[in-house]
């Protein structure tokens, strides 16, 4: 798995609300995640920050049940 201090720096964003959010969620629930949530994760990292803010701001829609509740964590 990746390091966490690389992921540290892929959670800075554009906006002020994705930096909290994923640093957040990297400080709190990152180590207890399981394979597959960090799979996600670093799959949430890739995406473009428009993107993202859809997915973590506006509810866009995602099939994953893996994928949804990695954002119902972020988002709490």
């Amino acid at each position: 798995m990746y390091k966490v201090a690389k992921l540290y720096w892929q959670c800075r964003r554009g906006t002020l609300e994705l930096d909290l959010l994923l640093k957040r969620y990297l400080d709190t629930q990152y180590v207890l995640a399981d394979v597959d949530e960090k799979k996600c994760f670093m799959a949430l990292l890739d995406l473009e920050d428009d993107v993202l803010s859809s997915l973590l701001v506006s509810d866009l829609a995602v099939d994953s049940l893996t994928m949804k509740a990695l954002l119902v964590k972020i988002r709490n």
